[in-house]
């Protein structure tokens, strides 16, 4: 009697039929990564991209976004003389190793209450540790000895145009390392957004307050008057 657990003859001799099959594309020539050609002058057989290419999402035609920059005009000569170019003869001359390093003074989308929310959040990531929550320059990393970055509340920096901002972000400026791997575009223009906001606020007047705000401090300070503060 045979035994069950003898596997059926036409089952074995199916098994050595179809590990015999390949598809026929197994056998196309081709080209392993790396591997040298002779068909091509350079001797490569992976091809160079096509002069011009650009990967799909990363046009950069945005100059505004995606630079901060601007051509060169009287407005951006003040503003390079404001930042530390010291007069408009040094700055000319600097102007003509560094082209393209002019300041824009605008932002390239509408600055609302989400920007702001949104460039607060980053700062309190990537920049208050060493610029401190109110960008006065006196982050923790500065209290235990790293080097005192400039307070955003200086007349220098709170006339600077946004701009530089965004360069300094994207580049780097002193010990302070570059952040472009770090902080995409739009939200380096978030941080400066908050920034400007942090710089308004310790230089607020009282008129610029909304009317019910203006009123309660008013009451405020005449509280503080009344109790000799």
């Amino acid at each position: 009697m045979t035994s069950k657990s003898h596997v059926p003859r036409f089952v074995l001799l199916a098994i050595c039929l179809l590990s015999g099959c390949q598809q026929q594309m197994a056998k196309q020539p081709k080209y392993l990564p790396l591997e040298p050609s002779t068909f091509f002058a350079d001797g490569r057989s992976a091809r160079p991209l096509v002069p011009g290419t650009v990967a799909r999402g990363h046009l950069q035609a945005d100059k505004h976004l995606l630079t901060g920059g601007r051509s060169l005009t009287a407005e951006s000569v003040r503003a390079a003389t404001i930042i530390g170019a010291g007069s408009k003869d040094a700055y000319t001359a600097l102007a003509v190793g560094l082209a393209g390093r002019q300041y824009v003074d605008t932002f390239p989308f509408p600055v609302t209450r989400q920007v702001l929310e949104r460039g607060q959040q980053r700062f309190t990531i990537y920049c208050a540790v060493c610029h401190g929550d109110l960008g006065h320059g006196d982050g923790i990393v500065v209290r235990r000895g790293f080097t005192t970055p400039p307070t955003y509340h200086s007349d220098r920096l709170r006339a600077a145009p946004v701009g530089y901002f965004y360069d300094v972000i994207t580049h780097g400026f002193g010990s302070m390392p570059d952040l472009a791997e770090q902080i995409p575009s739009r939200d380096r223009w978030a941080i400066i957004a908050y920034l400007r906001a942090l710089q308004l606020s310790q230089f607020a007047r009282l008129d610029d307050l909304p009317e019910a705000e203006k009123a309660a401090a008013l009451k405020k300070l005449e509280s503080n008057h009344a109790d000799g503060r």
